[in-house]
């Protein structure tokens, strides 16, 4: 998989980045970021809640290649790797609670695997870790050196704890092997190719409301989240890859809403005429979310930049016109909503 030669306009591409979990919404959107910047972009996901459409318009390009591919089983990659950035893992509710053995496996043995081929290679390693780690947070809003409230044996903890080992086992390399990494805990992030079936509360309301289906609250509405649009998110998560910090950072919007607000803003901008109901809370959900971005702020000089309205025009024009039978899919309720 090497790149030698290989030219991108007239200038030769100068590094090699893998990006695992690319299929993904994320990862989709960091392959199309890497390739504007000039790199290659090895792109590997195993589809087992990736989506190959939304990778299928770099097949073209001699800049990328695609490798079905399960982290959690040795990776092999020939010729240099300069930067890997790993972000397979489910990172939904309904997908956790599903295959919750494959969550925590791709959180510790993905992670194992992909920072063996760091320090193998020599290359920077950036792991997704997420807001998750907080747990249902005592302290608010949440900075990095902040431990947590997480409940290991509940619902969540397959997702929460795989995070967190992840986040121990990178420091290991990066401490006992000297593995160049970079964390970054991601919050609440929305955008154009996520699922409308993954559980999360922005693509459950807006496939509800396209439905004609009332919005479904869990609680009572009054739990908050910090939505952040996806090209804010990226461009932080690219600022930190090549800075020269290596402990966590949160990457995430501050502007704080409620639940139940949210939904009404859902209802405003579909113009839909239906009603918001309200289900009981599922356990261990969050009561708040709202990241402190003082560290992204003074050491990446990121902060987002899309205003709410702005990022769910976009993201509602996507979801709008996907087909009929992809709006089918969705189910009638949710197990939880992030």
């Amino acid at each position: 998989m090497s790149i030698e030669g290989i030219q991108s306009g007239k200038e030769k591409l100068t590094s090699t980045v893998l990006i695992t979990g690319a299929a993904g919404f994320l990862g989709s959107h960091l392959c199309d970021r890497f390739i504007r910047e000039g790199h290659h972009v090895i792109a590997m996901d195993n589809l087992i809640t990736g989506d190959i459409k939304n990778i299928r318009h770099h097949f073209s390009n001699p800049a990328f290649e695609f490798v079905e591919h399960d982290v959690t089983k040795h990776i092999e990659i020939s010729g240099k790797l300069d930067y890997i950035l790993h972000f397979a893992s489910p990172a939904s509710p309904i997908d956790y609670l599903k295959i919750p053995i494959q969550t925590l496996k791709v959180g510790a043995l993905g992670t194992h695997n992909c920072l063996g081929l760091a320090k193998a290679k020599n290359a920077r390693i950036l792991v997704a870790s997420t807001s998750e780690v907080y747990g249902d947070p005592l302290v608010h809003p949440q900075t990095e050196d902040y431990w947590g409230n997480v409940n290991p044996v509940g619902p969540r903890g397959v997702y929460d704890e795989a995070k967190r080992y992840m986040e121990a086992i990178t420091m290991a390399y990066h401490n006992f092997h000297e593995v160049d990494t970079r964390i970054v805990r991601i919050f609440n992030t929305y955008g154009p190719r996520m699922r409308l079936n993954d559980g999360r509360a922005l693509p459950a309301f807006i496939g509800q409301a396209l439905r004609g289906d009332d919005l479904t609250v869990f609680g009572d509405g009054s739990q908050t989240r910090s939505f952040c649009f996806v090209d804010d998110l990226v461009e932080g998560i690219y600022r930190l890859l090549m800075s020269d910090y290596y402990m966590p950072v949160n990457i995430g919007n501050p502007d704080e809403i409620s639940l139940k607000d949210f939904a009404e803003e859902i209802l405003e901008l579909t113009g839909n005429k239906v009603k918001i109901v309200y289900k009981p809370l599922p356990v261990d959900d969050p009561k708040q979310r709202q990241p402190d971005i003082t560290r992204a702020r003074e050491l990446l000089g990121w902060e987002p930049k899309v205003p709410r309205s702005v990022g769910l025009k976009i993201t509602y024009e996507y979801f709008r016109s996907l087909a009929p039978e992809e709006l089918a899919k969705q189910p009638k309720e949710f197990v939880s909503k992030r």
